[in-house]
């Protein structure tokens, strides 16, 4: 089996193949490829990725390439995870939308419509090489943000092989195994709604329901990402929110906090990225494997340990290192093989992954995206219904309203349409102004204007 990783010179390479690496001779892959078309990149982050994949698993053939057509050639799957434009577009992209006291965050906040203008055209691209050159039957799981409004876009152009994937939902559920001591395996979640806005209404652990007592639990809130809320919002909510639901039920506090913060998460990424490109520049991954690994772990850390932290003003001081041998914990090279361990089964079973609706959440059309609790067999993939009055009304609003934004943002990427982008942007409960929208989208369109040459006003 062949599997391709395109963006494969990310600075989360390493991840990726140490997950892959240690599940390949289970899920009889064989032959993994890491492309990107930055070649530096490729040859620092893809060069310890290799390095990581030959420690675990000397017998998968491991190959780098910046050619597309070679990378997915054959390939039986396929993950994309991919930056157009780079880091620095990123912040500007954030920063352009914090001028007008909007948040910038790149998958919640109005800067996905920006970042989506570009990644929708490129992985469009990749798409069809991938129909052109990979085996029949290929599945193609997207990790690019946003995630939400990429997956929408790629589906409504037909490329139904394509699914969306995040890690932050088994992410979650990671942190609640850790904190109760049990076997991340042993715990399950139901969760429904769209990409980084989804709510779990049940978690299991070997079958016995835990969600009430976590919901309850003040050790809960001080040791998991439910510090990022309120315990009376949560019991409200009756169920545990994605983190980044934090963005829509503490908006002005997260815009406040940016604005005092010394640098956007775009800034930091972009600062932490360079640094260490630089300094792992000058460093023979091949030959001194073990001096390289300790300078990403230097710059990495600082990376984690200030995750949302410009946004919630909560810092984390915690040691941070890449054990190549302990145990994977997934991430979303995780969700990504969970499919591929659930098609080799055989057998029809649970993960949550982003599929279309086909009526499972009431109120939004079947085409429409969602990440769901699916059951997943070789050909297909359900999402699990929800009936309306088991959930708390509010819940629902909220995610028919961002779906309305995504839904019409993917077709105005698609359709090459203005107008669209900016009804989208009006409607997302972020922004919620028809001139502030008009504003922020004229901004980007110019700031996209080599991206999307062409549009229609």
């Amino acid at each position: 089996m062949k599997l391709t990783v395109i963006g494969g010179g990310g600075v989360r390479s390493m991840f990726l193949a140490k997950s892959i690496a240690q599940q390949a001779s289970a899920l009889g892959i064989d032959e993994l490829v890491f492309m990107d078309n930055d070649p530096e990149k490729l040859r620092i982050y893809g060069g310890l990725a290799a390095h990581v994949s030959h420690m675990l698993c000397p017998e998968l053939t491991f190959t780098l390439t910046g050619d597309a057509v070679d990378a997915v050639r054959g390939a039986d799957y396929v993950i994309t995870t991919i930056r157009v434009g780079g880091d620095h577009m990123r912040v500007r992209d954030e920063r352009i939308a914090l001028a007008h006291g909007v948040l910038g965050q790149e998958t919640t906040g109005a800067a996905g419509v920006s970042f989506a203008m570009r990644s929708v055209p490129a992985l469009a691209s990749y798409c069809e090489l991938i129909k052109r050159h990979s085996k029949p039957g290929v599945r193609v799981f997207n990790f690019t943000n946003p995630a939400g409004v990429v997956s929408q876009a790629l589906r409504d152009m037909g490329y139904d092989f394509t699914y969306g994937i995040c890690d932050a939902p088994s992410g979650m559920l990671h942190q609640f195994a850790e904190y109760k001591g049990v076997d991340p395996a042993s715990v399950m979640g139901e969760c429904y709604g769209l990409n980084h806005l989804s709510f779990f209404r049940s978690i299991t652990v070997d079958g016995q329901e835990i969600m009430p007592e976590l919901m309850h639990d003040d050790g809960a809130y001080a040791h998991t990402d439910l510090r990022f809320f309120d315990k009376d919002l949560v019991l409200d909510r009756e169920s545990v929110p994605n983190e980044y639901l934090y963005y829509f039920y503490y908006r002005e506090r997260a815009v406040a906090n940016v604005l005092g913060s010394s640098q956007t998460r775009g800034e930091l990424i972009e600062e932490i990225n360079r640094e260490m490109t630089r300094e792992l520049s000058g460093i023979d991954i091949e030959k001194n494997f073990d001096e390289g690994l300790a300078c990403f772990e230097k710059w990495y850390g600082k990376r984690e340990n200030n995750y949302m932290a410009a946004e919630t003003g909560i810092h984390r001081d915690r040691p941070w290192a890449f054990d190549v041998n302990g145990k994977d914990a997934g991430g979303y090279a995780g969700v990504a093989l969970r499919f591929m361990e659930i098609a080799k089964s055989g057998k029809t079973q649970q993960m949550i992954l982003c599929s279309p609706n086909n009526g499972a959440i009431p109120g939004l059309l079947d085409t429409d995206v969602v990440e769901s609790t699916c059951d997943i067999s070789v050909n297909s993939c359900v999402p699990h219904h929800i009936d309306a009055d088991s959930v708390p009304a509010g819940n629902l609003e909220l995610i028919r309203r961002v779906k309305y934004y995504e839904r019409t943002v993917a077709r105005g990427i698609v359709n090459r349409c203005k107008k669209d982008v900016v009804e989208s942007l009006a409607m997302h409960p972020l922004v919620n102004s028809y001139s502030l929208a008009r504003d922020i989208a004229e901004q980007y369109f110019e700031l996209n204007r080599d991206y999307i040459d062409g549009w229609a006003s």
